[in-house]
């Protein structure tokens, strides 16, 4: 069995044994959202798309709609969840679309699971039009959950190829790929989810963009806004 084929197995038991279960709450999606801002009837690519939530998210914006994934079960279930997206299985490092046609692309907390992220890039550069946005949140290597827990002993996930970079191998990457990069934000999703278990009755926009308390260096995950020049 390879690795591709290794993770694809990966994520079709775990969607089938845990569903929605496995990913974050739909309005988790809304940031990535907000900083893409697609204008209507644009062509929007998600690449992982998983179960469907980013294209969901993404569907209140009246845009066309496009996902791939690596997982059957995942397409299969994203057909039910988001019926309004064009999805298929297939892998990222070959994307079954033509050049210059997307006007925005996300690839939500999955790049650094992926075995060949330059190829992966340079397919995401070809299919993007000049002047797409294209979002990605990725996992920080100087996390200390990362750094001094998971990756020490041991406890990432082998199967699903669960890794992370720091913020300057990640940087290095999306621009040796020829994107150039137009902001970096901190992962929102642990402080809202914090919020709403902490104080159920208030209100808080999943949305907005938050002024990190911290150094960056130390966020979680990394949302990146990049552009095709």
């Amino acid at each position: 069995m390879n690795q591709q084929t290794e993770i694809a197995n990966w994520f079709n038991e775990t969607y089938q044994t845990k569903g929605f279960k496995y990913l974050r709450a739909v309005d988790a999606y809304e940031i990535f959202v907000n900083l893409l801002n697609p204008k209507p009837g644009s062509n929007h690519l998600d690449v992982a798309c998983g179960l469907g939530l980013m294209l969901k998210a993404m569907s209140k914006r009246e845009v066309n709609l496009y996902g791939i994934d690596i997982s059957n079960e995942a397409i299969d279930n994203c057909k039910k969840y988001c019926p309004e997206a064009q999805v298929q299985q297939g892998n990222a490092e070959n994307l079954p679309y033509e050049s210059d046609f997307f006007d925005s692309i996300t690839c939500i907390g999955s790049i650094e699971r992926m075995l060949d992220r330059p190829k992966v890039l340079k397919e995401q550069f070809r299919v993007a039009k000049s002047g797409a946005k294209i979002c990605y949140m990725v996992r920080n290597a100087e996390n200390f959950t990362w750094k001094y827990l998971q990756q020490p002993f041991n406890l990432y996930n082998k199967k699903g190829h669960q890794d992370a970079l720091n913020k300057a191998k990640w940087e290095d990457l999306f621009l040796k790929s020829g994107f150039e990069i137009k902001s970096v934000h901190p992962d929102h999703w642990p402080y809202v989810k914090t919020v709403k278990t902490l104080w159920p009755w208030s209100r808080i926009d999943a949305g907005k963009i938050r002024k990190f308390p911290f150094s960056l260096e130390l966020a979680y995950e990394f949302i990146y806004l990049l552009e095709k020049p």
